[in-house]
């Protein structure tokens, strides 16, 4: 008869275990450790590429955002309007619809407040002019979140498909309305809307030209960022967006109608990014084409999940990418160097501010060496 042998299962080296209730001052620690060893790491790429000081290229950088008051209010007008993108994105992205349909529900936002500009800016006062484009593109961004909704809603369809396809769909129907508006013809192009009129153009605020036209744009969306806070945070509907995104059955245990929740928020998500277009072509480019979205539409995802869907963070986050992305191009201009390397530190930071997520969320746990080991 043999005996039974007891093997000791030997612990694993290292563990990952799922953090609960985390600091907001250490998160927040965390993240900035990462930004430090993103920049450091930074330096050396530079130093290693271009022997430059890397003090001297990140001076570059926040020349490019911070440079002079022009520069200033050009960064903070971009920044808003990726934050207001970030804001439309985030009750759908907590429900857990993953709506990366940004893009396409810019466009046909700016498609309408370009209809707007062109057929009723030298017709009707400016003020109600601007009524008229911000529910025109408010609906029609609505109305392009609202398929894909309807379509999951009644046959479950894949959002995430569904709303890249619609983004494909929004191109298109841009390039149409681009060639019919072309001006002057056969340019591609339809260039500044009403330049000697400036009807359908957001008023300018103040009388400094350097800051008056960026600060309406960023008002309105200082405005939506203090709504959409309170809205996901202390409504009804942010409660019922919460607890679809955690558990859908849960959802209809509780008697929720899942498939009305799902239809209001990608109407209210949709509505949002088309704001998004309206501020774009009335308040920033004044025109429209199927390059105005910019890839606001995939960004703001970063922004928002990065901010936990907290509106008031989401304004640091979309500071710190445009930051980036005016800091990459003065380098780039300034040391000579390719737009490559500029996007590669941009990477760099934005690889290293994600990852630290992970390390907010989770921990490392290392076996103690036994005694018996050593």
């Amino acid at each position: 008869m043999s005996a039974a042998v007891t093997t000791k299962t030997k612990e694993p080296f290292l563990r990952i275990a799922k953090r609960e209730g985390l600091n907001p001052w250490k998160a927040w620690g965390i993240r900035g450790i990462a930004l430090i060893c993103a920049l450091l790491l930074c330096a050396l790429f530079v130093f290693a590429l271009t022997k430059l000081n890397p003090l001297d290229v990140y001076s570059s950088m926040a020349k490019g955002a911070f440079g002079t008051t022009r520069r200033i209010w050009i960064t903070l007008q971009d920044t808003a309007i990726l934050l207001c993108v970030a804001l439309g994105l985030a009750p759908a992205f907590k429900m857990k619809f993953w709506n990366i349909g940004g893009e396409g529900q810019i466009l046909v936002g700016g498609i309408t407040t370009a209809a707007c500009m062109i057929y009723l800016g030298d017709l009707l006062p400016l003020w109600l002019n601007i009524i008229i484009m911000v529910v025109a593109s408010s609906l029609s961004g609505a109305l392009w979140g609202l398929i894909p909704a309807l379509f999951k809603a009644k046959w479950n369809t894949n959002e995430t498909l569904f709303t890249l396809m619609m983004n494909y769909i929004a191109i298109q129907l841009t390039a149409f309305f681009v060639s019919k508006w072309e001006n002057p013809f056969g340019s591609n192009s339809v260039g500044i809307i009403n330049p000697d009129t400036k009807g359908g153009w957001l008023p300018e605020i103040g009388s400094n030209r350097m800051v008056s036209p960026y600060v309406l744009p960023v008002a309105i969306v200082l405005i939506l960022t203090v709504c959409m806070f309170f809205y996901l945070r202390n409504s009804k509907h942010g409660y019922e967006i919460s607890i679809v995104g955690d558990s859908e059955n849960t959802a209809r245990y509780a008697g929720m109608n899942v498939k009305k929740i799902v239809l209001r928020t990608m109407l209210i998500s949709g509505g949002i990014c088309g704001i998004a277009g309206f501020i774009n072509v009335a308040g920033a480019s004044h025109t429209i084409s199927t390059n105005i979205a910019g890839g606001r539409g995939f960004t703001a995802i970063i922004v928002a999940w990065l901010a936990k869907f907290n509106a008031f963070v989401m304004i640091f986050v979309s500071l710190l990418l445009i930051f980036l992305e005016k800091g990459a191009s003065q380098i780039a201009s300034d040391h000579g160097l390719n737009n490559e390397a500029s996007e590669i530190m941009k990477g760099i930071i934005l690889f290293f501010v994600l990852a630290s997520e992970f390390f907010i969320n989770y921990r490392l746990i290392f076996r103690k060496k036994d005694k018996k080991e050593a």
